[in-house]
């Protein structure tokens, strides 16, 4: 943390300090959901985030868990204060509470991101002084498909929608509740426990906030806490200054029903920055669009990798900029708008998007655009005995290579950060075997430093199961940058037990023997690639 002036009686010693006390608090949080949690998207995956808020729901520390969900955790804490705040009266949050809400216009991202939130009152105060956030991605909430990230077009196809409601009051769990909650899944013993896991994670959290308190004091701990977000703030207005001047202007087509147009323009202002999406195409009827939540948490996302490693991540990364997003546009979608892909790949298009506006600001700065999609992949069905399974997964593929080297190969990318399904997990808990995985190689873009390369997984049915798959990037691949060649696109095919194979496009209902293979894209290579007969011996 350098040449940092002394802020709120702290100096730099003292805010590493606190930065590295706060963040570890969420860190522990999600080590403790791991362990207890039952499902293999949370336990093997790591599809969850942790996170702790502020008196006004601002983000004051953040675990390295994934940046589609921590982005918009200061608007998640704001709709509950503000739902379930003060002015409730006797009503209002009290300690031992803890609220549970999916809804993407209150607080949450798309339905299978589950978030359980807890005030933490460290005073007499009736306002809590931090919160505590978990967000984790349940195998299905409900809806036409199994996984609950099909085709669907409204937000009512997708699943249960949850507002912000009390799970746990004083204390004490809310049994109805949850009875309702779990009566509208299909897989209600793995849901029960993947809640309860998250509330094991969050009370844990609750009790590392009232320690830290103790030991360091309320007053102090504020101190410190504003300190951080003021720095973060002037960090991130300096970065700025060093941008482009002018208007630095991007769009792309999304491929997926009607193919809308994302478009950006960014402009540095005395502020910071203006970022406006001006220009983007109106909402669709398909689960592509964003709500503000998701093109913010992208937006802090960028903004966040071109700042120093050891800045404090925190609502002060935000405060220099000013975002014009058009309500009802795709990524600032009207309710009922379906959103289960605006999370997962829409969200992958913006970070592609800035990328492309900021590579003229800051030429040979930024790396050519990755994979531009998570491959999501939902497959579920009824066993022999009458057991309803679901499982749900993300997969790897090329990132974009830089003026540092080439890409990484068969990797999550930018807004997901989870782990790969190991196969010994997957066929351990259900009726599906992997017969193919490996490496795409060749799929990364061309040029001095070649794009990485996508994966090929293939997996078989043992059992009758409907098969989703919610992908883009399977039109154009990921552009190169500073002269480097595309990536190719990714493939979607499904196998019947004759063999014969055709184009996997959204949905289908897979009998036994089935296979599905899934072909995921390259990153973008960068810089032109240098003839072989011109290279040095």
């Amino acid at each position: 943390m350098k040449n940092v002036r002394k802020q709120g009686g702290l100096d730099a010693v003292e805010l590493r300090l606190h930065q590295n006390l706060l963040s570890a608090i969420p860190e522990e949080m999600g080590l403790r959901l791991r362990r207890a949690a039952f499902s293999p998207n949370i336990k093997e995956r790591l599809d969850f985030s942790c996170a702790l808020t502020g008196r006004d729901g601002a983000l004051v520390a953040q675990a390295s868990h994934i940046p589609v969900h921590l982005g918009s955790a200061h608007l998640t804490a704001g709709h509950i204060l503000a739902a379930l705040g003060p002015q409730r009266g006797v009503d209002a949050l009290a300690p031992g509470d803890m609220v549970l809400l999916n809804d993407p216009w209150a607080g949450g991202t798309h339905l299978p991101d589950i978030t359980l939130f807890a005030p933490v009152f460290c005073a007499r105060s009736k306002i809590a002084d931090f919160g505590v956030l978990v967000r984790a991605h349940h195998a299905d909430i409900g809806g036409a498909h199994p996984g609950s990230m099909g085709p669907a077009l409204d937000l009512y196809g997708e699943g249960l929608v949850i507002p912000p409601v009390r799970l746990f009051r004083h204390g004490v769990l809310q049994q109805e509740l949850l009875a309702m909650v779990l009566a509208n899944t299909r897989t209600p013993d793995e849901r029960q426990g993947d809640l309860l896991a998250q509330a094991a994670a969050v009370r844990h959290g609750v009790e590392r906030v009232q320690e830290l308190v103790r030991d360091q004091g309320a007053a102090r701990l504020q101190r410190a806490v504003q300190a951080l977000r003021r720095h973060a703030a002037r960090s991130t207005k300096a970065l700025l200054r060093q941008m482009r001047g002018g208007r630095h202007s991007a769009s792309l087509l999304l491929d997926g029903p009607e193919s809308p147009r994302l478009r950006v323009v960014l402009q540095r202002t005395p502020r910071g920055l203006r970022v406006d999406f001006t220009g983007t195409d109106p909402q669709v009827a398909a689960p592509l669009n964003a709500n503000r939540a998701i093109t913010i948490s992208c937006l802090f996302y960028v903004l966040r990798l071109l700042l120093d490693r050891d800045l404090p991540t925190n609502s002060g990364c935000l405060d220099p900029v000013e975002v014009i997003l058009p309500e009802g546009s795709l990524l600032n979608a009207r309710r009922p708008a379906a959103v289960a892909g605006g999370n997962v790949e829409t969200s992958q298009r913006v970070v592609d998007l800035l990328f492309l506006a900021l590579q003229k600001a800051w030429p040979g700065r930024l790396p050519a655009c990755s994979q531009g999609t998570m491959n999501n992949l939902t497959v579920g069905g009824v066993r022999a005995d009458g057991r309803a399974w679901t499982f749900y997964e993300t997969l790897g593929g090329g990132a974009g290579a830089s003026a540092d080297g080439p890409g990484e190969s068969a990797v999550q990318v930018h807004m997901t950060n989870t782990l790969n399904t190991p196969v010994e997990a997957l066929e351990a808990a259900f009726p599906v075997r992997i017969t193919r995985y490996h490496l795409r190689t060749g799929s990364g873009g061309a040029g001095e430093n070649r794009g990485g390369d996508g994966l090929v997984r293939e997996m078989e049915l043992l059992e009758p199961a409907q098969v989703t798959v919610l992908a883009t990037r399977r039109e154009s691949g990921a552009p190169g940058a500073n002269g480097g060649g595309t990536g190719k696109p990714g493939e979607d095919c499904v196998i019947d037990p004759d063999g014969r194979m055709a184009p996997l496009l959204s949905s289908v209902a897979g009998k036994r023997g089935t296979r599905v293979r899934i072909s995921t894209p390259g990153g973008g290579g960068y810089g032109a690639a240098v003839p072989r007969s011109a290279r040095k011996p």
